[in-house]
């Protein structure tokens, strides 16, 4: 009998990562590892655990996400979504692994009418944006065979993301002043586990076949709304189906990118063609709202 296909996950506790950790379980053993157990701020770590386990496949969930601290703490944001990334494609290529790493919507700057597409021409309008890049660019220089996945607006039922905070401020305030000049593709974090095990379980029968190419491909849910449009919906669902009774909101009012200053700036249009990506791997993306209703039918029933 063959040997189990061997699945190195990295970020196992974020929300992509800990997701993963369920759907690759049917491809093969996984060995799903944090900062505490693989340090992506230490490189000897990195390629000691890689020689150590010796992946088939390294799925890499981890990243400086604190989009805001970054723009203060841009050694680090580098140092994670950059070098680290650069260490992680230089093992992979070593041990012949496939490897599959996130990007973000954040490599572009928002100024484009219509979604991005693969080929767009990347300008980042904040430091996290220029870190993600500069990992996307270490992979496509140093690694052999690779996936890059971009998505955008990450939620699901745990962790800190968009979808929870809403719930939560909900219950407490009856007025919410919320962005309604950004827009985007809000992306459940589940779906993008399962659509990368569907990515990986392909990959890996075209690298059988010699068959693959590396490259970059957007994976998001299909539409698009604004901040405000995505907690109108966060809203409706939770009472129509009476998830959240306790809700105080009455008013979500909306609001400019420029009432609401953060330290990093935000691309204003950050939606993105996933055309590419369906026809490659034959797949069928739900839309966002659809998948939003089913993440709070399973964070209701606890799951």
């Amino acid at each position: 009998m063959d040997s189990p296909l061997k699945i190195l996950v990295t970020g196992k506790r974020g929300q992509v990562g800990w997701e993963l950790q369920r759907t690759l379980m049917p491809l093969g053993r996984v060995f799903a590892v944090d900062r505490e157990s693989m340090n992506l701020a230490d490189s000897s770590a990195i390629v000691q655990t890689i020689a150590h386990l010796k992946p088939d496949v390294i799925v890499n969930a981890a990243a400086y996400t604190a989009v805001d601290k970054a723009e203060t703490e841009q050694a680090l944001a580098m140092q994670i979504n950059g070098q680290a990334v650069q260490v992680l494609a230089e093992e992979a290529k070593k041990h012949k692994a496939l490897l599959i790493h996130y990007s973000t919507d954040y490599v572009f700057d928002g100024t484009k009418s219509q979604p991005y597409s693969e080929n767009d021409t990347t300008a980042p309008v904040n430091y996290y944006g220029v870190s993600k890049l500069a990992g996307e660019q270490a992979i496509q220089t140093v690694a052999s065979d690779y996936l890059i996945l971009r998505t955008s607006w990450v939620y699901g039922n745990r962790g800190n993301n968009f979808l929870l905070t809403m719930l939560r401020l909900m219950q407490e305030r009856e007025t919410m002043a919320i962005v309604s000049d950004q827009y985007g593709t809000p992306t459940w974090a589940r779906f993008i586990a399962e659509t990368t095990a569907h990515i990986i379980k392909q990959a890996l029968q075209e690298k059988a076949e010699r068959l693959f190419t590396s490259g970059v491909y957007h994976l998001t849910a299909t539409g698009d709304t604004s901040w405000h449009g995505f907690a109108q919906m966060i809203l409706q669902l939770a009472k129509k189906n009476a998830w959240q009774p306790e809700l105080k909101i009455k008013t979500l009012d909306k609001t400019g990118t420029a009432n609401y200053p953060t330290p990093a700036k935000r691309p204003l249009n950050s939606r993105m063609a996933t055309e590419a990506l369906c026809e490659r791997f034959s797949l069928h993306l739900p839309s966002w709202d659809e998948a939003l209703a089913l993440c709070m039918e399973r964070l209701h029933n606890g799951d």
